[in-house]
């Protein structure tokens, strides 16, 4: 793996993605064969991320990836306090016990490490490696790659039907905005990774009954509006040379 990263940073972003895309894809049926959900799913993603973790620790890329504190104040973040509020948005409908006891340490063992391992990867890997050559097309490969990657929920056994599926993917385009201007801005991606988590766990406990189509398509749009407009706030308010993109990065760990 270290002479694939050194030899072409990108192409080692899109092998990471192509292995993470289909060690998801085989976990499903591997999951409903040991009977236990995301079982299979929480081994897998455990294992990418101390893996991943390991990767950069041992070769020095933990702050080069975000890994650290973020050099601008939070006050100039708004104090997260938008990120907090999308954290939340699967038990906006209320709370529920949708698994086993052991359904529920494994899903959620399962997502924590989904948020961590897709921020590196998306956000870090794919994103780095583009923007040493131009800025604008990283931001928008790396948010939309994201974006579209949740088709594979369609595919993959998950059992996701097709509109929140479309749903999923259109939040997850402008969430993927979202999070690369923050990194990319604060040279730090620990708020987006906990604050992807945080989406991802909570989603364990969400209450869907009674969820219409058009009560999800509500939620949607204030989830939209929201991202779009935290996106633009931090665009155009954060200090021009916390923008600038250089490979020995800002941030301080």
């Amino acid at each position: 793996m270290k002479k694939l990263y050194e030899k072409n940073q990108l192409t080692f972003a899109i092998v990471w993605i192509v292995i993470y895309c289909v060690l998801q894809s085989l976990a499903n049926p591997l999951n409903e064969k040991i009977g236990i959900p995301y079982s299979a799913s929480a081994v897998f993603c455990i294992l990418q991320a101390v893996f991943l973790f390991a990767f950069m620790k041992q070769n020095g890329l933990l702050k080069k990836y975000g890994l650290c504190k973020s050099s601008v104040p939070a006050g100039r973040f708004l104090y997260y306090i938008p990120l907090m509020i999308l954290a939340t948005e699967n038990i906006w409908n209320g709370i529920a016990v949708n698994y086993s006891f052991m359904g529920i340490i494994c899903r959620v063992a399962a997502m924590l490490c989904v948020g961590f391992v897709e921020e590196i990867i998306f956000r870090g890997f794919l994103f780095k490696a583009m923007a040493k050559d131009n800025v604008k097309s990283a931001i928008i490969v790396s948010s939309v790659t994201f974006g579209i990657g949740h088709l594979i929920n369609l595919f993959n056994g998950s059992g996701m039907e097709l509109v929140n599926n479309l749903c999923q993917i259109v939040f997850a385009v402008a969430v993927g905005f979202l999070f690369v201007t923050i990194f990319y801005r604060s040279g730090s991606l620990i708020p987006c990774i906990i604050t992807h988590s945080a989406i991802n766990s909570l989603s364990t406990f969400s209450n869907e009954a009674g969820i219409t189509s058009e009560k999800q398509i509500i939620y949607i749009l204030i989830l939209l509006v929201l991202t779009v407009i935290y996106t633009l706030i931090l665009t155009k308010t954060l200090p021009k040379e916390q923008s600038q993109y250089s490979d020995s990065d800002v941030g301080s760990c």
